[in-house]
């Protein structure tokens, strides 16, 4: 038999003698030599693509950033078995009852009958303390779907706005129930924080609102809205016009509060004017407890799962 005779494998990275290209031209043939090698390194246009952070926020890039503020998320999400959340919007500004109380206590020491800033800051004070009560219910709802989703098969996550508020209120219960729980943070111009509650590797910071509403509601198998200002109506306005014209299938629309809601938008005066269709009422309904809402929403999904499920699965 002849033998076979073969070479040594090859080192995969190093060489035993450099390569041209891997020893600059040194002084003693072009004094000038270093000084030119040096101004070339340390061009941006010598920089690679990725590593050239002038390149990647200049406006001809702007997709490829899209597609990173997307794709990032996407993939820790699907590491950490992120597949169905309910989706928790509220206001910022609606903080649990002590910090509340003691926002009303400073306004009444400041409080004068002619001071008119005073009158309304005392205004404001008396109102929010009112309102921490949605706090404590996003707080419970946080707890509930933590307890109640662990004992249900697949996961479900709280997911939230990840800034304070009722957003840190529905994160806080979930933590506290032992789940972990989702926030979807977003950079501004004013520096801002994530709440505390938030599990850690699953709080991200994105750059475009686009991206930020699009995770929102890729996993979502619900959302509740707690009273809340322009970001709060924005991001319900936008599941209601999608359920509406089914760009997505219809899910579970909550919202907590039908006394402020029904002040804050007259949806019946809108299907009197033809604005919306009477069938688009049937797209949320309102609720005042955690209770209520995890209730509700287990109930529309039994009913859909009957009613839809085998004509969907066909």
């Amino acid at each position: 038999m002849t033998a076979i005779k073969s070479q040594p494998p090859a080192h995969p990275f190093k060489r035993r003698q450099p390569l041209p290209e891997c020893t600059p031209k040194p002084a003693s043939e072009d004094p000038q030599a270093p000084e030119r090698i040096a101004a070339i390194l340390a061009s941006s246009a010598y920089r690679t693509a990725s590593e050239d952070l002038g390149f990647l926020a200049g406006p001809s890039a702007r997709g490829v950033r899209l597609q990173l503020d997307f794709q990032k998320p996407e993939d820790l999400l699907e590491a950490e078995g992120v597949r169905r959340t309910i989706v928790v919007f509220g206001s910022a500004r609606i903080g649990e009852p002590s910090a509340a109380r003691a926002r009303l206590e400073a306004a009444r020491a400041l409080d004068a009958p002619d001071d008119g800033e005073a009158r309304r800051k005392l205004a404001l004070a008396e109102r929010a303390l009112d309102n921490s009560r949605f706090y404590e219910i996003a707080r419970a709802f946080g707890r509930l779907v933590a307890e109640r989703a662990a004992s249900e098969g697949e996961p479900v996550f709280v997911m939230t706005g990840g800034g304070p508020g009722i957003m840190e209120a529905a994160n806080r219960g979930a933590f506290e129930g032992g789940a972990k729980s989702v926030g979807l943070n977003i950079s501004l111009p004013q520096e801002q924080f994530p709440n505390p509650y938030v599990t850690p590797g699953l709080c991200f910071n994105f750059h475009y609102f686009a991206m930020r509403k699009l995770h929102f509601l890729e996993r979502a198998a619900a959302l509740v809205a707690f009273p809340g200002g322009f970001g709060t109506l924005d991001e319900l306005f936008e599941v209601l016009t999608l359920a509406q014209t089914r760009k997505i299938a219809p899910i579970p629309i909550v919202l907590v509060g039908e006394r402020h809601w029904r002040r804050v938008v007259d949806f019946e005066y809108l299907a009197e004017e033809g604005a919306i269709d009477t069938e688009d009422l049937e797209l949320f309904w309102y609720a005042e407890t955690a209770e209520e809402i995890w209730d509700s929403i287990h109930a529309w999904t039994v009913a859909r799962n009957a009613a839809y499920g085998a004509q969907e699965a066909k």
